[in-house]
């Protein structure tokens, strides 16, 4: 009689103690960087200037967009958790060093301005990394619970670190709350040194239709062009963005993250402001609305943490996307603040989910190898190119009213959804059981 080895099921992300070191890290460095801009933001105010606070807080983007897909490249070379615990290391070191200079000295600009684009590029290095390494340390089927639980520590930390930091800065001033920061960056090391690296997995076919047996071999050609020994890190940054372009999946869904966050992320942020003041809602309003948007995230992600897959999670994506977008325009019509924040709640949920959904399609279906430049193309979108919309979105609303500009907004961020329709791998997309 013959004996089939039976494969031992998996392991909820939300029980493996090598993901949850990995959580409780990434929760650590969230908190650390909210606590860490809310006290930049009141040292540059300490220094007398507006324009000096602003060119300080708006110094961190620069190298951001500039080294964003370098970090990428970085990343797929040396691996992402060396490159996550150097960022981390570093953040720790630069933040501390600025706590102890400010207790010998008051902050002054040209000070605050170099942390921070030091600080920016840092972070350049670390967002690819941080999201290139959830498959070095789950199974594929797990992906989509890690993106759900990776979305409840972001708005668990934004939660947290805000008061904390303000609870730093009032007791013992910005050095207290920069100290806050950089004792939270080192927390994360410990947990970072304690992960369990898996080798790379193959890629993952997407419901053998997503991407075809052909495709596959398209894409398969796509190694580093190697002329010796290892390809030049320019070499590699092009094979990694020639890789996204003909992948039948990872290309739309790069577009559909791109459209998607720029409709999105502008009316959130600076055009929120400007609507409030406009109807007379106040800050008290407008946080109201931002709570709204954060509870309905943070649904979307504990139901991704909970369920841990989602049946055609490409169509269910597209069409979340296109209901957001549809709630990002009534925002903008809705009179009292209580229905615009259950509004509010409702985009949350749908564009919650989209992201989760899109973040667990390209982990999965990404080769490994390239995972880091794969990540650092989408996070690029997110925290380097995006905020730059911000003075086109406030000159817009300057001239149109929030009216307009939310509708073009969601009609933006609607494209995001119809094109992700428009294309069959992303339609047929599947995460794996």
């Amino acid at each position: 009689m013959t004996v089939t080895a039976v494969e031992a099921p998996e392991r909820p992300a939300h029980r493996d103690p090598n993901v949850l070191r990995w959580l409780g890290a990434y929760t650590a460095s969230m908190v650390g960087d909210s606590i860490y801009f809310m006290a930049l933001a009141w040292a540059a105010a300490r220094t007398g200037s507006a324009s000096g606070t602003g060119l300080v807080l708006a110094a961190g983007s620069i190298p951001r967009a500039l080294l964003m897909l370098g970090g990428g490249v970085l990343a797929d070379r040396l691996g992402p958790r060396r490159v996550v615990i150097g960022s981390d290391a570093a953040r720790a070191v630069l933040v501390l060093g600025l706590a102890a200079t400010l207790v010998l000295t008051a902050p002054t600009v040209g000070v605050l301005v170099a942390v921070a684009l030091l600080f920016g590029a840092v972070d350049a290095l670390f967002l690819p990394a941080v999201g290139a390494l959830p498959p070095r340390i789950s199974p594929p089927g797990q992906l989509a619970r890690i993106q759900g639980l990776r979305g409840l520590a972001a708005r668990g930390a934004s939660i947290v670190g805000a008061p904390l930091g303000g609870v730093a800065v009032a007791t013992g001033g910005p050095v207290l709350a920069f100290a806050t920061a950089g004792a939270l960056f080192a927390l994360s090391l410990p947990l970072l040194l304690g992960l369990r690296i898996r080798p790379l997995p193959a890629p993952v076919k997407h419901g053998g239709t997503a991407v075809g047996d052909h495709e596959e071999r398209t894409v398969a050609k796509e190694k580093p062009t190697v002329t010796e020994g290892k390809p030049a890190a320019r070499q590699d940054l092009v094979d990694g963005l020639r890789y996204i372009r003909r992948h039948p999946l990872l290309g739309p869904l790069m577009i559909v993250i791109g459209l998607s966050e720029l409709g999105f992320v502008g009316p959130l942020n600076l055009g929120l402001i400007l609507l409030s003041e406009q109807r007379g809602w106040g800050a008290a309003g407008m946080g109201w609305i931002v709570a709204g948007f954060a509870s309905g995230a943070a649904g979307a992600a504990l139901l991704i943490a909970v369920r841990g897959r989602v049946p055609r999670a490409g169509l269910v994506m597209c069409l979340t996307v296109l209901v957001g977008a549809t709630g990002i325009a009534a925002v903008a019509q809705i009179p009292s603040v209580p229905l615009a924040a259950a509004t509010a709640a409702v985009v949350g949920l749908f564009i919650g989910l989209a992201g989760a959904l899109c973040g667990a399609l390209v982990q999965t279906v990404a080769d490994p190898a390239y995972l880091g430049r794969v990540t650092s193309v989408s996070t690029l979108f997110t925290y380097a190119l995006i905020p730059l919309s911000y003075p086109a979105t406030g000159a817009a609303i300057a001239l149109w009213g929030t009216g307009p500009v939310y509708a073009v907004s969601a009609a933006v961020c609607a494209a995001g959804g119809a094109v992700g329709l428009t294309f069959t791998a992303p339609r047929r997309a599947e995460l794996p059981r």
